[in-house]
């Protein structure tokens, strides 16, 4: 039986990206909630984002479901993001833990501070202010099938707010991994945000109702114009396919050194190849990566300490992100803070 399972979760997910690429998807600017594709963890984008064969804890939840197992030790994860322009990502997870199967509860959301609304005609501020904010809140599950292979799959909600425009939506994660016991040489392969297409629901003339004909020349409303809330457009979600590869390039009693390299398919922009690579010795870890094909520079760099307390074991992770020309100093690029603690 598990043999069944296995085989059907590997053939599923060597056919997605195929299953991605069989109609043309619309690319730059046609897909919505991109706060999705913002990675999480400080470890994960110290290394390049190549991460969806090296992850082995809570943050799995985000990079490859199938990395929740094998756990031996339950987990708390928090993580916050200082973007340009005063955006902020928060992240939160818990896991509990059997030592075969890993069960995950996670939230994710992105906020900035209010801003202005301006008049279109005078263009100056009215007075008025609005803000954005988008959520995805989760469950995930891995479970360990052999001694070298796990799965896992994932279900979050979606919410996504613009001034008074709301929209709610769903989607799922699933992914393998597998451990070929030579050199602690892994294949990880995930695929993220598979889920309906999603729509606003305007209501520009304030009738009650939206999807309206705007040709029917009718004054639905009785505000002596004509009706215009004609059929939003839908917009798919930023699904996405990785496959990754990672493995050892020394390993001893007090550290290891390992590399990974990961190719991610999303459907609103080109296919990037990813590189990472990390250092540990004794509780220090060290990382670096980079994207290549990415629309910045794609480098990226971070540090790590590792703290046991009576409470539990720490690990405080920082990782900066070269932002090029979206950022206009050091300061002002991508910084990553993330804590986890096992217990």
């Amino acid at each position: 039986m598990r043999k069944n399972i296995i085989l059907i979760i590997t053939c599923l997910l060597l056919a997605l990206p195929g299953l991605m690429l069989a109609k043309p998807f619309g690319k730059t600017g046609t897909v919505g909630m991109q706060f999705l594709k913002l990675g999480i963890d400080a470890r994960a984008i110290g290394m390049g984002e190549a991460y969806t064969a090296v992850t082995d804890d809570i943050s799995s939840v985000f990079w490859n479901p199938a990395g929740l197992a094998p756990s031996f030790q339950n987990q708390v994860f928090v993580s916050h993001t200082n973007w340009p322009a005063d955006i902020m990502h928060e992240f939160a997870a818990g896991t509990y833990t059997n030592g075969v199967r890993t069960l995950a509860l996670y939230g994710s959301v992105l906020h900035m501070d209010n801003m202005d609304i301006t008049e279109e005609e005078a263009f100056g501020p009215t007075g008025e202010q609005f803000t954005n904010s988008s959520m995805a809140f989760g469950f995930a599950a891995g479970q360990q099938f052999t001694n070298k292979f796990s799965a896992g799959f994932g279900l979050k909600y979606l919410r996504e707010n613009l001034y008074e425009y709301a929209i709610n939506s769903y989607s799922f994660d699933l992914g393998s991994m597998y451990n070929t016991g030579w050199n602690n040489i892994k294949i990880g392969m995930a695929l993220k945000n598979f889920g309906p297409d999603i729509r606003y629901r305007v209501d520009d003339d304030e009738d009650g109702s939206n999807d309206e004909d705007p040709f029917d020349l009718f004054d639905n409303d009785g505000d002596g114009e004509i009706d215009e809330d004609g059929t939003e457009l839908d917009s798919k979600i930023p699904m996405s396919f990785s496959l990754g590869i990672s493995g050892d390039i020394q390993r001893s009693e007090t550290g290891y050194w390992i590399a990974s390299m990961q190719l991610d398919n999303v459907i609103d922009r080109k296919e990037t190849w990813n590189l990472g690579t990390e250092y540990k010795l004794g509780n220090l870890f060290l990382r670096a990566g980079y994207q290549l094909n990415y629309d910045t520079n794609g480098f990226s760099a971070g540090l790590g300490y590792q703290v046991p307390t009576s409470l539990g074991i720490f690990n405080i992770d920082y990782a900066y992100t070269d932002m090029g020309y979206l950022a206009e100093s050091f300061l002002a690029s991508a910084h990553r803070l993330s804590i986890k603690m096992r217990y």
